[in-house]
């Protein structure tokens, strides 16, 4: 049986969303339907500009009247904020909620301390889960050996699954480009939400050209941030890494063309060979019209 690993995320936050109207409320806005976060469980969602690119990615855990987003701790206060700018005249309350620590926990099952709040990652089973810990709460209550934050990322590098302000910046990336439909982030079922009209387009045209994918080095990659070129031409930017191991944000149709022309993709001066996680049910796109 693998051993349990456990590692404090001092990256991460909590907001609370609580109130009568709450569930409604953030099912107006989020990209995924907030009626699958059932007690004991969670789901992975986006709040998304008008255009459809991702500000915030959280995951939305049921709490009482209520729930509780686990987010990045850099982007806590802006959410607070953009959600207040949407709440209007709704009963709800808003705020960030500092009772609670983030760990994540994979490998063996953890155990989960009395007022703990703990969900499987929505995302992918093999990454186990995450729990928020109450004020007072050891992360040796788990059970499990200690780890770095650095050992629970290159866990989720390894497994190609990508993360929000390390793979791709805010702002900037659609939810397809981040892997949300791969993933279980987005749900084009449920009616609207903020940038649907957008999301949905690219869905049904299928005209996500740009995703984050795994890429393997010859040794140790170069920084977050470096180019990833095929003939010279950059076709992509180097995200998340750990050891020769990482996540590119990468034009596939590109990366596709370069491939059959017998070019090597390079970061820096580093060659670098693609890595499509297994989970990935996505077909890379037919190169642009030149």
């Amino acid at each position: 049986m693998s051993q349990c690993n456990a590692a404090l995320l001092s990256d991460r936050a909590v907001a609370r969303v609580s109130g009568p109207a709450a569930s409604g409320f953030l099912q107006g806005l989020i990209t995924n339907d907030i009626d699958k976060a059932k007690p004991g469980g969670a789901i992975h969602a986006g709040l998304l500009t008008p255009q459809g690119k991702i500000l915030f990615d959280f995951f939305v855990v049921p709490a009482g009247e209520g729930f509780l987003l686990d987010v990045a701790k850099a982007k806590v206060g802006e959410l607070v904020q953009r959600l207040g700018f949407y709440r209007l005249r709704t009963q709800v309350e808003i705020a960030e909620d500092r009772s609670f620590a983030v760990a994540a926990a994979w490998g063996a099952p953890p155990r989960f301390p009395d007022g703990a709040v703990a969900y499987a990652d929505p995302r992918l089973p093999e990454l186990g889960h995450r729990i928020l810990l109450p004020a007072g709460t050891s992360l040796g209550d788990l059970g499990c050996t200690l780890a770095s934050e650095d050992l629970y990322h290159a866990h989720r590098i390894a497994l190609g699954v990508p993360e929000g302000g390390r793979d791709y910046a805010f702002g900037d990336a659609f939810p397809h480009e981040a892997m949300f439909d791969q993933l279980g982030g987005v749900d084009f079922n449920k009616g609207c939400f903020v940038g649907q009209e957008v999301v949905s387009r690219m869905e049904h045209r299928g005209t996500a050209r740009k995703r984050i994918v795994g890429v393997e080095g010859e040794g140790p990659l170069p920084p977050e941030g470096t180019d990833i070129t095929a003939g010279g031409t950059s076709i992509g930017t180097l995200g998340s890494v750990s050891g020769s191991a990482g996540l590119a944000l990468l034009r596939l149709d590109r990366a596709e063309a370069a491939e059959a022309a017998g070019q090597v993709l390079r970061a820096d001066e580093m060659t670098v060979a693609l890595r499509i996680p297994a989970w990935a049910r996505f077909k890379t796109p037919a190169p642009a019209a030149s």
